[in-house]
């Protein structure tokens, strides 16, 4: 039996992953395709007229599909070329869907260039519980090595005590500080990097026998990293360079070019970007920040980053930059763009919304015969349904007096309490633009908890489910 041939027809960023879908559902769907890129960038961008005038239709081809987001009416291409035209989903990662098929298989995210030394800032002030209590945290979100933060400007006696303490313990080490006396120890006691060094250290710092970072005497100052590069070039000191990433108004777009100058001039050492001066003194939710600057490193071919988690909207970084380090690489070496590979650093609104739609809830709303509440959050508002009635609006307080009204004696204090708590998760997801579905938990990203439902704690108990839909 001759299978169907479909063209599908697309945008220049989209054909590569379009190719990987269809090249795994065409056999399980069975159909033949062919693929055509019009010369737009984006396959959303197109519209009748322009498929009109550019599309060629191969010979043998039964039907053709154009992206969902497709402006215009088909029936002017269908009267033109004398075949079929449909629009698909809006997202060719739903083809799968479309045709009937399960969702896509996993992406392998195991692999990984960039490792993270992850800082315990003010290592000296905190007790030894305290100091493995953090390392282990950083290890657990997938920090390479535990870089032993001192104090500047102080000398303290505990930094071979951290160092040894945390290598007996299973770490990698880093130390950081220009302090002699507390760089020495913590490599006598087995840190493997010093950071930093520049001319004020480097007539001793290069006598260890220890890879150092080497940085600029002042961020701004280029010339000065070059020379240090020269001289432990010169002394066989292992070394990585660090030019020095500068917060956002006090000289980031310069230092971007700097980290792009040394790629450049230094195509074959390896280099460091400290990471911290972005996210901690940045006042915004970290990770889109960590996805930009895994993206910078990965094309740059720089190898390592220093990060920390000292304030409190940067309390997840290291794992944020684990999870954009393995993003950035997959995406990347698949030439995909970063998009629809994993949604956990998704993590304020969700990638996805699905919405039934008025007449859909109006439709269901007509034929509840139980007297359990559906909750819905569609169309910025709260719905809320059972046999009784159907209830819509904005504030849970007004809904919750409406439908305890029409049935005064059907909620008891622990529905009650179910129902508010539902409720609650219902606005945030209006707010913020998050899918809500009843008895669930709100989809957070990698920060998402996970949650017994209502009707399983009921089932556990050996009770018959009473919350929401069945």
């Amino acid at each position: 039996m001759k299978q169907e041939r479909i063209l599908f027809v697309t945008g220049k960023l989209a054909e590569y992953s379009l190719r990987e879908v269809l090249e795994k559902l065409a056999p399980q769907v069975g159909f033949e395709f062919e693929v055509i890129v019009l010369n737009v960038q984006v396959a959303a961008l197109m519209h009748v007229p322009l498929v009109k005038r550019r599309l060629t239709v191969p010979d043998g081809i039964d039907w053709i599909m154009l992206p969902g987001m497709c402006k215009g009416d088909l029936q002017v291409l269908i009267d033109h070329f004398g075949i079929p035209f449909k629009r698909g989903p809006k997202d060719h990662f739903d083809l799968p869907e479309y045709f009937g098929q399960e969702g896509k298989a996993p992406k392998d995210l195991s692999q990984y260039d960039i490792e993270i030394l992850a800082e315990i800032n003010h290592a000296p002030l905190m007790s030894n519980a305290e100091i493995l209590q953090q390392a282990e945290h950083y290890r657990q979100n997938g920090a390479n090595l535990i870089d032993v933060g001192c104090i500047p400007g102080e000398s303290t006696k505990r930094a071979g005590e951290i160092v040894r303490m945390l290598v007996d313990s299973g770490y990698r080490v880093s130390i950081d500080s220009f302090d002699r006396a507390e760089v020495e120890a913590a490599v006598g006691n087995g840190a493997e990097l010093i950071l930093s060094c520049n001319q004020t250290n480097l007539d001793w710092v290069s006598k260890l026998g220890t890879e150092v970072v080497a940085i600029p005497n002042l961020p701004s100052d280029f010339d000065s990293l070059c020379t240090i590069v020269d001289q432990l070039v010169q002394s066989d000191t292992p070394f990585r360079i660090d030019p020095i990433l500068e917060p956002i108004g006090f000289g980031f777009t310069t230092s971007l070019e700097r980290y792009y100058r040394a790629r450049k001039e230094f195509p074959d050492f390896e280099i460091m970007m400290g990471i911290g001066n972005l996210t901690e003194l940045t006042e915004v939710d970290t990770a889109g920040i960590n996805v930009l600057l895994a993206a910078l490193c990965q094309e740059l071919q720089i190898h390592s980053v220093l990060a920390t988690e000292v304030i409190n909207w940067a309390c997840s970084a290291i794992r944020e930059f684990d999870y954009a380090r393995r993003l950035i690489k997959y995406a990347i070496e698949n030439k995909s763009l970063p998009k629809h590979i994993h949604y956990q650093l998704v993590m304020l609104r969700d990638a996805k919304l699905n919405e039934r739609g008025s007449d859909a809830l109006s439709n269901l709303a007509q034929n509840i015969r139980d007297p359990n509440y559906r909750i819905f959050a569609e169309e910025n508002q709260l719905h809320v349904m059972n046999r009784d009635g159907y209830w819509k609006g904005t504030d849970p307080y007004e809904l919750f007096d409406q439908f305890s009204e029409a049935n005064p004696k059907g909620l008891d204090a622990s529905h009650a309490f179910y129902l508010g708590y539902e409720m609650c998760k219902a606005v945030t997801a209006l707010t913020l633009g998050k899918q809500y579905q009843q008895d669930q938990p709100l989809n957070w990203g990698f920060l998402s908890q996970e949650e017994v439902s209502a009707n399983e704690r009921r089932r556990k108990q050996g009770e018959e489910p009473q919350c929401g839909p069945r």
